[in-house]
């Protein structure tokens, strides 16, 4: 072994731990980031569809005691808008659709609200989520 090569060496064997060690480090944080983000919007996306449903319930109750045309029709929407969030895979984060799925969902909250001539707004916030009208 040559005596210089240790010293010519070094700088390639300290480049390829300190990437060693800035990969480990990197990944764990990155890993705890993204639970934190995962949870976040979780939590949000969950909340909004659990004020869907809770206004599509409530306005389906309401609603089954008139049975005139137009509110079936407006029973029909919230079944339909039931029936989108009820088969949301809540438990399955790796579904490809999600995204799509939840917007459709959104679009029929809109179509129903519009049907019953309802301003909605869902807004979430750092404290309160909340369905203004």
């Amino acid at each position: 072994a040559d005596l210089f090569d240790g010293i010519v060496m070094a700088e390639q064997r300290f480049h390829g731990e300190g990437y060693q060690e800035g990969l480990a480090e990197g990944s764990h944080a990155g890993m705890a980031e993204g639970r934190r983000y995962g949870a976040l919007h979780g939590a949000r996306a969950g909340s909004e569809i659990g004020c869907y449903l809770g206004f599509a319930l409530t306005w389906h109750c309401l609603l089954q005691k008139c049975t005139d045309e137009k509110n079936r029709k407006k029973i029909r929407a919230l079944d339909s808008l039931i029936g989108m969030i009820q088969k949301f895979p809540y438990e399955d984060p790796t579904y490809d659709n999600l995204q799509e799925d939840l917007e459709k969902i959104r679009g029929k909250f809109k179509q129903v609200c519009s049907m019953l001539n309802i301003q909605s707004d869902f807004r979430i916030g750092a404290e309160t989520s909340s369905l203004t009208f």
